[in-house]
């Protein structure tokens, strides 16, 4: 953890250098307001944790602050200050700061602190994480109107993927026919009903035409994957690619 501490007591600080040591931790001093700012602002996205005393000379810690909140609206800060009215705690949330502790402190109960509120932050890093790795992934998938457990298909571009692998060489009858079937996980469709959905009646009367293709369509997929194309004996076909991980 990369520490800057702001104190202008060098006593208080020599203190916390023991224990931050201690910690392994990577720790920086500033005895004033403007020696932080322009501490923090050399690299504003490599601090962890910021600890900051109001009393300061130059620039005081509210000020301190408000600049470090524009130059990063994430970086933790812990205010510490002999100070213990409610109006200057509540101004110094206002400001910014995540954490208040009043002087004198304890160290280890700074350090409980400090740890705490790193977790905290690194927790919330992986919640933005997991959201923008979720809207990309929505953003990837938008394409594919129809998407099931293990497989996806796209009208637009006319792909389709199962287990992530594409499904390749489809006629445009055997992407109509897997298509329809997709649609609809494990409803059974008989040979006359996909006639009518995928041939208009084109081929209306000749069942065959429906057994062929999908024989032809069972190889394709075998080429990445289990078949999720399944027969109902005595009724006719349903696609469940359920338990396609599995095999």
């Amino acid at each position: 953890m990369k520490i800057l501490m702001v104190e202008d007591n060098k006593s208080v600080s020599e203190m916390m250098s023991m224990f931050f040591q201690k910690e392994a931790w990577d720790a920086h001093f500033a005895y004033d307001g403007n020696e932080a700012v322009e501490a923090f602002s050399v690299d504003p996205e490599s601090w962890d944790i910021i600890t900051l005393d109001l009393n300061l000379p130059g620039l005081d810690g509210m000020q301190v602050a408000q600049k470090i909140r524009e130059l990063s609206k994430t970086v933790p800060i812990i205010m510490l200050t002999a100070r213990d009215s409610e109006s200057d705690q509540v101004l110094g949330l206002e400001l910014g700061a995540d954490d208040y502790v009043t002087k004198p402190f304890s160290p280890i109960t700074l350090i409980a602190r400090i740890k705490a509120l790193h977790r905290r932050a690194e927790l919330i890093d992986e919640q933005v994480e997991a959201a923008e790795e979720n809207l990309q992934q929505a953003a990837e998938n938008s394409d594919f109107d129809v998407q099931t457990t293990h497989f996806k298909l796209s009208s637009k571009t006319r792909e389709t993927y199962l287990l992530d692998k594409p499904i390749l060489d489809l006629t445009p009858k055997e992407f109509d026919l897997l298509k329809t079937l997709a649609k609809n996980p494990r409803q059974v469709f008989s040979r006359e009903q996909l006639l009518e959905l995928v041939w208009d009646y084109q081929y209306f009367g000749d069942e065959r035409t429906v057994d062929a293709h999908i024989k032809k369509l069972r190889q394709k997929i075998e080429k990445v994957g289990p078949q999720v194309i399944q027969t109902v004996w005595g009724v006719g076909y349903k696609f469940d690619d359920s338990d396609a991980a599995r095999e």
